[in-house]
């Protein structure tokens, strides 16, 4: 199958051709302005037995019915942009497809021109061909969340209200097109649904705040996210009957510099600025060349309804991209669909906005190819269930028997047994004492108590001559996704994180007397617990940057039922010493 890529080397263009390019069945028609960056780009990107890379040079205002006849794709892919510019003629390229019986995809994402190509619906159907818009984040990859949290999860609920964001790693990249159409509307009336009816933000001004928390993933933290233009707010309400408002933003890296596009956009809002467009070059370099913070990006969606008894319940869908493989995710749309005709299965068609073509399952290759972290949670079990499963969200059930029995169950209960304990020396030997625990030692007694209730799990660590106490609970606001440890003047906020039958802590922050402190000056956490047989091994070990480790101890929890509402467990020394 030839699929002509239009925009095939710019930055969403590239990253479709760079997902294909094993696929032996596709000939890829890279496609732009300049010839020299395309056969560039093929040179670059050619996997040996892989896709068929051709380079060529088309530019969408040129002779489009010249290059349809020469080349005879059987799909076009426009990843070009900014669509939001496409002026009056901005349909040129589907028509040239309609009168060339061509199939189109894009990854347009502006408002206007998504909506707008359901116009085209009668004579794509009397051509015999597809042409769907809007195969990218948004709309396509955010109604396909939409439609899993309110029908795929039980019990089914009607939406009343979507909110959803996206924040890019601040090292994605974002092509000059995109930098373009954003600067476009920033300050600008933005129109979105409020209220169950048509109302008005603004642009990069109207902002809230955050917490991607992905369950058994690190979450990427409480980020602000400030309102944009898509097409979602067009086409939710058609497809929400009973849907009373939706607000999508999103959270540029670093911070700072989002910060002060905003500003500027106030400025607009404010009439003492006409555009922030005059600043699109300047604002490109500086996204290429100012970048600082964490190589994560992330997503989120979450979803308010009802169920058919007329209880409310909330989901959250929860997303986190590592390193390079967030900016993959706009282009994982039409590869799902070119793969799905590659299969031998055929699109329904007719012109329409991509809003029920693909399912989150269809992601799930993609996602699962990289490292990608996604999953859900719901307001039901983060108010109602134990502390470990409000953080872990829908992993929860995911984690072996044992875990969950130790973290599952209410009421008081107790360990028994013998470990190993490591102590630093010197600066650290001081701190550990300082925090309660004992002096080193290969058969040290330890009775573990702890009390779980509603919001809190209490822990009192008894290693006979020392005792060490803490509270757990479930983060909220800024921490949300974390577990929280109080443990006498230090807090630390922890991720959970599943790998196979072990589960992992990660310090993401800490405080001293309630107040929040760098995490570079802050102690080192490398502590886990994995199901061994019936029973659950653990190793804690917490140090710091400058004075190394502070101690280290593990040790295996035997699960020992007694009687109904008491359990008592033995731990016993651990190989893991």
């Amino acid at each position: 199958m030839k699929v002509l890529v239009l925009g095939g080397y710019g930055t969403f263009g590239a990253r479709l051709v760079r997902l294909l390019a094993a696929e032996s069945r596709l000939t890829l028609v890279v496609a732009g302005r300049s010839s020299s960056r395309a056969a560039r780009f093929v040179a670059q990107h050619a996997v040996p037995g892989g896709a068929t890379l051709e380079p060529t040079m088309l530019d969408r205002r040129g002779d489009l019915d010249g290059a349809l006849e020469r080349l005879e794709p059987a799909v076009l892919v426009d990843a070009s942009g900014p669509f939001q510019d496409y002026g009056d003629d901005a349909y040129r390229v589907v028509e040239a497809c309609l009168r060339h019986r061509v199939h189109y995809l894009d990854l347009a994402d502006g408002a206007d021109f998504v909506s707008g190509i359901a116009r085209h619906d009668a004579q794509a159907r009397k051509q015999g061909i597809f042409a769907i818009s809007g195969v990218s984040t948004l709309p396509a990859l955010s109604f396909a969340v939409v439609r899993h949290l309110s029908e795929d999860c039980s019990p089914r609920i009607e939406p009343r209200s979507i909110v959803a964001g996206i924040a890019p790693s601040p090292y994605a990249g974002v092509g000059p097109n995109v930098v373009r159409a954003i600067l476009g509307y920033a300050g600008k009336p933005v129109r979105r649904w409020d209220g169950g009816r048509e109302a008005e933000g603004t642009g990069l001004v109207d902002s809230m705040t955050f917490s991607i928390a992905p369950p058994a993933g690190v979450p990427l933290g409480p980020r602000r996210f400030s309102l944009v233009d898509v097409p979602d707010y067009r086409l939710a309400p058609a497809s929400c009957p009973q849907l009373q408002a939706i607000w999508i933003g999103a959270a540029p890296a670093p911070s700072a510099l989002h910060r002060a596009l905003s500003m500027l956009a106030r400025l607009v809002q404010l009439r003492m600025l006409p555009s922030l467009v005059p600043l699109a070059r300047l604002a490109h370099w500086t996204c290429d060349h100012i970048r600082w913070g964490e190589a994560r990006g992330g997503m989120f969606v979450r979803v308010a309804g009802r169920t058919a008894e007329g209880e409310d319940i909330e989901r959250t869908w929860h997303l986190v991209a590592e390193g390079d493989d967030g900016p993959f995710i706009p282009s994982m749309g039409v590869a799902v669909l070119l793969q799905r005709l590659l299969a031998g299965q055929q699109l329904p068609r007719g012109a329409r906005p991509c809003t029920s073509d693909l399912t989150l399952a269809d992601y799930e290759a993609f996602f699962a190819a990289r490292n990608i972290t996604h999953g859900t949670r719901s307001v039901r079990t983060t108010r109602d269930g134990p502390v470990y499963e409000r953080v872990l969200g829908s992993a929860w059930r995911g984690l072996p028997d044992p875990i969950r029995r130790l973290h599952g169950e209410r009421g008081e209960r107790e360990f028994d047994g013998i470990v190993r304990v490591e102590r630093g020396r010197g600066i650290a030997f001081i701190a550990g004492t300082l925090a309660g625990f004992p002096a080193s030692g290969d058969e040290m007694p330890l009775h573990v108590a702890f009390e779980a209730d509603t919001g809190l799990e209490r822990w009192v660590r008894d290693f006979g001559t020392r005792r060490v106490r803490s509270v757990q609970w479930a983060g909220r606001a800024g921490a949300e996704g974390l577990l929280c440890e109080r443990m006498g003047p230090m807090g630390l906020r922890m991720a959970l994180v599943v790998e196979g039958a072990r589960l992992r802590f990660v310090l993401r922050g800490w405080n001293f007397l309630g107040v929040p402190m760098p995490r570079f000056l802050g102690p080192t956490v490398d502590s886990w617990e994995e199901a061994s047989g019936g029973d659950v091994r653990f190793l804690v070990e917490i140090g710091h940057p400058l004075i190394g480790m502070i101690v280290r101890y593990g040790g295996t929890h035997q699960l020992r039922a007694t009687s109904p509402g008491d359990v008592r467990h033995e731990a016993t020394q651990s190989s893991v010493m």
